[in-house]
């Protein structure tokens, strides 16, 4: 009897794409218009500092393949704030990267407050993400980005994987603001220049004409124990870069700042 070879089948990869759009309305904003297709879906709640948006990946994390894009369109004076459901996965992606698109405008006079939550790599992930915010001329942002590298209660250290992270800020076109990261497996281990054992790291960046006017408060609440942190201030932008042992005080720094810089409560989700 001859045995034959069954050939591989293809793996399912998962597509997604969410895009909302907000105009002038009550409450700082309401909705325009919803796509969402594939994993990605978006939901708008009433906040009190204008409408909350919360995009979700419905596929449970990301691995080599997968595509998702998100996108917020802000009209004329709406004030909105955009976030995730959760944390965001990076899976083991042994054949080719995984890849997200972040795309946001904020029209004339209006402000958004981009805060997703962490972003959770796993050992040999493969993820490449793309977040650009387009302001016009007065236009203003608050945005975040947090990383966590494995799941420190589930004893995961991840000994490789790979990560091209690019955000970009644009006023009219012009950049205020690009951040490149790439992390490597030589990253990992690497000295106070890099990464220097820390699990977590985060970036947050206010652009707006009063940015400067944080910094001394800002600076006066980097003290969160197992976290280290600085602060700078340039040309309407306010720079925070901080480290951490682990995600969650990471994230309770987070939250200490994001208290500073924004008035009223976190979104929804990140009080649950």
């Amino acid at each position: 009897m001859t045995l034959q070879t069954v050939p591989a089948m293809p793996q399912e990869r998962s597509r997604g794409a969410a895009h909302v759009a907000l105009r002038a309305g009550p409450r700082r904003g309401r909705l325009d218009r919803l796509h969402q297709s594939g994993s990605a879906k978006a939901f708008v709640h009433p906040g009190e500092m204008g409408p909350e948006v919360v995009f979700l990946n419905t596929s449970g994390g990301l691995t080599e393949g997968d595509r998702l894009t998100c996108r917020l369109d802000l009209g004329a004076g709406v004030h909105a704030t955009g976030t995730t459901q959760t944390a965001e996965r990076a899976y083991r992606s042994p054949g080719g990267s995984a890849a997200v698109e972040v795309r946001h405008r904020v029209g004339p006079g209006g402000h958004l407050d981009w805060l997703p939550q962490e972003t959770i790599l796993f050992d040999r992930s493969d993820l490449r993400r793309e977040t650009r915010i387009d302001l016009a001329a007065d236009a203003t942002c608050l945005m975040l980005e947090m990383l966590v590298l494995g799941r420190a209660a589930m004893g995961e250290r991840p000994a490789a994987l790979h990560l091209r992270d690019t955000r970009r800020v644009l006023r009219d076109g012009r950049p205020l603001l690009v951040e490149p990261l790439h992390i490597t497996p030589a990253t990992l281990p690497a000295g106070p220049a890099v990464l220097e054992g820390a699990r977590a790291i985060a970036t947050v960046a206010l652009v707006a004409p009063g940015a400067p006017d944080a910094l001394a408060p800002v600076r006066a609440a980097l003290d969160e124990p197992g976290t280290r942190g600085g602060a700078s201030a340039f040309d309407g932008k306010l720079l925070i870069r901080l480290m951490a042992v682990d995600g969650w005080p990471l994230r309770r720094q987070v939250v200490r700042l994001l208290e500073v810089l924004r008035p009223g409560p976190l979104p929804r989700v990140w009080q649950t």
